[in-house]
């Protein structure tokens, strides 16, 4: 029989387990947005909603950022802004080793992109389906070069004239690149109404850049 002090250790150490997987989180999708649609508050209130939700599962202790892109002249790639890697979910399972990892041949899919409580997030074939995940990046995690807004004004606008591109995290559905979870299609406006119509609800990805 084994004895109390024993039997409590191995009780609290199982307890434990999770706490210390989301405390080595370096990635996770968000589990809501800040509620208004694509407008975010740029990237720094993007990053600060990362921040935030981290800080709410005890992953705080990170600098956390948004893979978001932006356009215009001072504009930046997602991938730049996120750190070298590697990355891990919620769960303590790796996800990518590096940038170029990420952005290629990746362990990226529906049961790994966690939001920051470890809860897999609803993709199509749910309801709601939430797979339109806010980037404003390409495939290989660079913003657009070319005509048209792809960023919701660089994530200020909620307007429904506007548009951002989104990646699916379940890696199906429809667009130019229906499995990308980096850039499927453009968004359908950038209000709130506009991106949970058309399969989205306003989240995003946030990795830990240290």
């Amino acid at each position: 029989m084994l004895k109390t002090p024993l039997l409590i250790s191995i009780i609290l150490s199982v307890f434990a387990l999770p706490m210390l997987a989301q405390n080595n989180m370096s990635f996770f999708i968000t589990s809501r947005g800040p509620g208004d649609g694509a407008a975010l508050g740029g990237l720094e209130g993007a990053d600060s909603h990362c921040q935030s939700l981290a800080e709410s599962v005890g992953a705080g202790g990170k600098t956390w950022r948004a893979y978001l892109s932006t356009t215009g002249t001072t504009g930046v790639n997602a991938r730049d802004r996120i750190g070298s890697g590697p990355w891990y979910n919620a769960k303590g399972v790796k996800i990518a080793s590096n940038v170029e990892n990420l952005v290629g041949d990746n362990n990226l899919t529906k049961q790994t992109q966690l939001n920051e409580k470890g809860e897999v997030v609803n993709g199509r074939g749910d309801n709601p389906n939430q797979h339109d995940i806010l980037t404003g990046s390409q495939l290989d995690g660079t913003a657009w070069e070319g005509e048209g807004d792809t960023t919701c004004n660089n994530w200020t606008s909620n307007s429904a004239d506007g548009s951002a591109l989104v990646g699916h995290h379940d890696r199906t559905g429809g667009g130019a690149n229906p499995t990308s979870w980096s850039t499927a299609h453009g968004s359908r406006g950038c209000g709130q109404a506009n991106l949970e119509r058309t399969g989205g609800a306003g989240y995003f990805y946030c990795f830990a850049v240290d």
